[in-house]
């Protein structure tokens, strides 16, 4: 689904943020054309293209502003690498190891089961499966 810029700047209100300039022009490469999976620094690069000046520092805190106020999901591939998915929805990922592409699995395509006991006064607040996926060498 792809948002208008009046669309843009309604999610961000909704969302209880500022529709700055530089959250206005994250947000329409964010979410102008569907679903993605981006890292702060892939994002970084795709604003300095537009022309917008906006440092990486500011790039990583809206992004976390966006995660935090519920517009984005953060996914940590591991502890050098999060990817920030439009996709907020409860759903697992594919990991592709050789080109660090990151890829919905299909909802209800995967099912967890036998998760243990949990700790005492907890409850689950959600399941997140990464599936790590490489291409043989032949």
């Amino acid at each position: 689904m792809s948002l208008n810029s009046a669309d843009l700047e309604k999610k961000i209100r909704d969302a209880r943020l500022r529709p700055t300039r530089q959250r206005l022009a994250l947000a329409e490469l964010l979410y102008a054309h569907g679903n993605r999976h981006v890292t702060a620094e892939r994002l970084h690069s795709e604003v300095m293209e537009t022309g917008v000046s906006v440092s990486l520092a500011t790039i990583y805190n809206n992004l976390h502003q966006f995660t935090s106020a519920g517009l984005l999901r953060e996914v940590v591939v591991d502890s050098s690498r999060s990817y920030f998915d439009t996709n907020v929805t409860p759903h697992h990922h594919f990991f592709h190891e050789q080109t660090g592409a990151l890829e919905d699995i299909p909802k209800g395509a995967l099912s967890v089961q036998n998760i243990p006991s949990l700790p005492e006064g907890t409850e689950i607040s959600s399941v997140d499966v990464i599936v790590r996926v490489t291409t043989p060498r032949r």
